[in-house]
């Protein structure tokens, strides 16, 4: 998630007296130190710099409270019931909650490398305790989509890949999403986070298009966030089927699936200029 917010424990450390810095580790640890933020009602994750990397309404946890949030869930236009849905990082947990609780027929996976932002999740961002239809893996994304045994698993997939640096998602190469594709079943959907106004989103957008049929990017929102849709075969984008599905979405949901239908003819009509 690409939003500019401090930290809470930024803004104190930059408060401290020079003489009251705690002292610097003997080395670089492995992963940037995990933070939060809250105002206005909504809490916000951090790792140890001023960008967002997932947000929750304390009063509705569940909600994806970020406009890049519910256009990830747009290939809800396309699939109906998944059966088995893999989020690929976990940030606040935000889309891992909704599904689990939105799809409580489906086998909902999360994969995170790092342990800190699996724990606060827990603690801070109300991610439920794994279950039959909840499992939260510590492992690389890249390891989770080369493993067979995830190949021609998942109706969907759902990739926000980013670090503390926030330059681009860490995982961006053909190979990588060659074997995303892998993992999707025949009528699956990948949504990606990008950042649309950045070298990098070139780079991603090229090669979703080596690996993926087709691959439609919804409008930029927040400071730069581009929600791409990759289907691993040719999708249906009748307009009246995606009127209707958007309508049943928005009366079970509440998410604003009309814009997205307007938004996909938007880029459609685009593409073909």
């Amino acid at each position: 998630m690409l939003i500019k917010r401090k930290s809470i424990e930024l803004a104190e450390s930059s408060r401290r007296p020079a003489s009251a810095a705690a002292p610097k580790p003997s080395r670089k640890p492995k992963f940037a130190p995990v933070t939060l933020s809250e105002q206005d009602g909504v809490r916000y994750l951090h790792f140890g710099t001023e960008w967002v990397q997932g947000a929750m309404r304390i009063r509705k946890p569940d909600w994806p409270e970020l406009e890049y949030a519910q256009q990830m869930m747009a290939w809800m236009l396309f699939i109906e019931q998944p059966r088995a849905i893999a989020q690929l990082g976990l940030g606040a947990a935000t889309l891992t909650k909704f599904c689990y609780r939105q799809f409580p027929q489906a086998l909902v996976t999360a994969v995170e490398l790092n342990p800190a932002v699996i724990a606060i999740c827990s603690s801070m961002f109300k991610l439920p305790s794994d279950d039959e239809h909840l499992q939260v893996l510590e492992m690389d994304a890249m390891d989770f989509v080369l493993d067979e045994a995830n190949h021609d698993a998942f109706d969907v997939l759902q990739v926000d890949l980013y670090d503390a640096t926030a330059r681009g998602p860490v995982l961006d190469t053909p190979e990588f999403y060659q074997a995303c594709n892998a993992c999707l079943l025949d009528t699956g959907v990948m949504t990606v986070n990008l950042f649309g106004d950045h070298p990098s989103f070139k780079k991603n957008i090229k090669a979703m298009r080596f690996a993926f049929d087709t691959v439609i990017c919804l409008p930029e929102v927040h400071d730069g966030n581009v929600v791409a849709l990759c289907f691993k075969n040719k999708p249906d984008l009748d307009p009246e089927r995606l009127a209707a599905r958007a309508a049943q979405i928005v009366a079970a949901t509440k998410l604003p699936a009309k814009s997205w239908v307007k938004d996909l003819q938007a880029a459609l009509a685009a593409d073909k200029k």
